[in-house]
């Protein structure tokens, strides 16, 4: 595989239109299957950073979403992703897509894993782990706004990504 940028994705049309009739999820989920297959499967940092700063987002919005919804910030911090997700420029992102809750919500998550990363980075046995919602409540409060506003803010980066569907992936038939 070679350093250059992967700006050539390419996404069938077909597989957008009928991603699109089920739902902003699935058709954001067709670029980054496509994303993650032009990597190889499962993303490293090599290929991570082999994403342009659009695709980068999408995939950083994805994986946020996806382990905010399942089990909060305490989650995908002790999944390893609190780097990924608060030291790269995807609250900034946000707020230039349009996102200024997202934004807000990303600047103060952060604040809290920078002050508090390393208890919350530990590694905890399961009981410890459910117990790290008690003891970082300030999270289980920015999950719930999270959760609650979590079609929006998809709904929101969908039409982000088809307003600009060519900084994403190259549209073939």
């Amino acid at each position: 595989m070679s350093d250059q940028p992967l700006t050539t994705i390419a996404v069938k049309d077909a597989a957008l239109r009928q991603a699109a009739g089920q739902g902003m999820d699935a058709f954001l989920q067709v670029f980054t299957d496509a994303y993650q297959a032009a990597m190889g499967g499962e993303p490293t940092a090599e290929t991570m950073g082999r994403l342009t700063v659009e695709q980068h987002t999408l995939m950083a919005y994805t994986i946020l979403r996806n382990e905010v919804c399942a089990g909060g910030f305490c989650q995908l911090i002790q999944n390893g992703y609190g780097p990924y997700i608060f030291h790269n420029p995807l609250a900034k992102l946000m707020r230039l897509w349009g996102l200024k809750e997202l934004s807000k919500l990303l600047y103060d998550a952060r604040t809290i894993y920078d002050a508090r990363r390393e208890e919350l980075e530990r590694e905890r046995t399961d009981e410890e782990f459910m117990a790290m919602y008690e003891e970082f409540e300030e999270l289980d409060e920015l999950d719930e706004t999270f959760i609650e506003n979590e079609e929006e803010f998809t709904e929101a980066i969908a039409r982000y990504v088809d307003e600009h569907i060519q900084e994403f992936a190259c549209i073939v038939e």
